[in-house]
């Protein structure tokens, strides 16, 4: 064995279900290919990267120590995955829990502890979850699609409701905002058992990044405010702070705190947050791994939220989560009317900014809607970055290739 090989076998080996756009982020964050703010604390050792996707074509790929192909749901796929690794992850939630479960019970490492995702990857789990732990949320019912009568519509304020697809939901898909009328009528998003939750009408979206190490110390990204796309349900647009005042944003990062300290695993988490034209906070929902919301973070704190994983599965201490200066992140995705090939227009322009940074995934074609990366955007105060952001966001323009 070469003494390159032997240092290799050393090294710790971290398995990732998933290699899409958050899965090469983390990548990018490990083998130091992302801007690196964090200089307090130790640097990343070290260490190597399994990874499970579909497809070979998959942003990961580039990154990855080792690539397997095949279903993230498939058992020998997983199990393939987990030999060897000294901690586990995923970047999706629509993954085999049943295996990650067994596997954990019989010893492995796995972060978020799969008794997490058992909750998560079922709407109605979650909320009923909040409800037992007294996290406060949107009113609801769990129903089947076919029973949503007069009656059950009448539990809910207003001439809107929200239905969610209980499970399979994704990237904004799973959500619909309905008018009691239309579902009246007879028409259904979806099929089966759904979510119905009071319509939060004119809340503001907000979103709180929180690390648990696995010594169990906790810590808070600075809150996040979101604006999302009517008709896809994607974050279009988020900046941190949050323009609410000083005691909105620590009642948030309180709430965020309550809602990860019930599931009691350590992890990163997102933590999406509502709050109401008269103050009061609901958890709309927790997704437990890095999120688009955390993704300015990569230039605007000290540690990124892809970083702050990778310590977490190494078993490092946290590193600190402080706001180097105010932040926006403008999601960049596929216009309506263009598959296929693509580019961004003026992007070598875009790369010689100083405030402005480009971030694709290496995706090879776009399609309306797709996540094809995003842009981080910094400045000195809250007001010129929303300034500036907003002028970036008026050029930035996908075309074909």
């Amino acid at each position: 064995m070469s003494e390159g090989s032997e240092q290799a076998s050393n090294q710790p080996l971290i398995g990732i279900i998933g290699g899409g756009q958050l899965g090469m982020m983390m990548l990018e964050a490990a083998k130091g290919c992302a801007t690196r703010m964090n200089k307090d604390s130790e640097a990343l050792p070290p260490a190597r990267y399994r990874v499970l996707e579909a497809s070979r074509d998959c942003p990961a790929a580039y990154l990855a120590d080792e690539l397997i192909v095949g279903s993230l749901k498939d058992d020998a796929a997983i199990r393939r995955l987990a030999d060897g690794c000294s901690a586990l992850t995923w970047e999706i939630e629509h993954v085999n829990v049943q295996t990650l479960m067994d596997l954990e019970a019989r010893g492995k490492t796995v972060i978020p502890s799969p008794k997490v995702l058992q909750i998560v990857q079922d709407k109605g789990l979650q909320k009923e979850f909040y409800a037992k732990n007294a996290i406060a949320t949107a009113p609801f019912l769990l129903v089947d699609s076919k029973r949503i009568d007069a009656s059950t519509l009448d539990a809910f304020p207003g001439d809107q409701v929200v239905i969610k697809a209980r499970t399979g939901g994704y990237d904004g898909k799973g959500v619909a905002i309905c008018s009691k009328r239309d579902l009246m009528k007879g028409y259904r998003p979806f099929e089966g058992p759904v979510l119905l939750e009071t319509f939060a009408e004119d809340a503001l979206e907000l979103s709180v990044i929180v690390a648990v190490d696995q010594q169990g110390n906790r810590a808070c990204y600075p809150s996040i405010e979101m604006y999302f796309h009517p008709i896809s349900n994607l974050v279009e647009f988020l900046f941190s702070p949050a323009q609410t005042p000083a005691s909105v944003r620590e009642r948030a990062q309180a709430l965020a705190l309550k809602t990860v300290s019930a599931f009691d695993s350590p992890g990163l988490f997102a933590v999406e947050l509502f709050m109401l034209p008269n103050g009061t906070l609901w958890v709309n929902e927790m997704a437990p791994r890095p999120h688009n919301s955390g993704h300015h973070s990569i230039e605007g704190c000290a540690t990124s939220q892809f970083e702050q994983l990778d310590r977490i599965l190494l078993g490092l201490t946290l590193g600190p989560t402080d706001l180097l200066q105010p932040s926006a992140m403008i999601n960049l995705v596929g216009p309506e009317g263009l598959s296929g090939s693509y580019q961004l227009e003026n992007h070598e322009t875009w790369n010689q900014s100083s405030d402005v940074f480009v971030h694709l995934y290496r995706k090879t074609e776009t399609r309306p809607h797709r996540k094809l990366g995003h842009v981080t955007v910094i400045a000195d105060t809250l007001e010129e970055l929303l300034v500036r952001a907003g002028q970036v966001q008026k050029e930035l323009k996908i075309v074909g290739a």
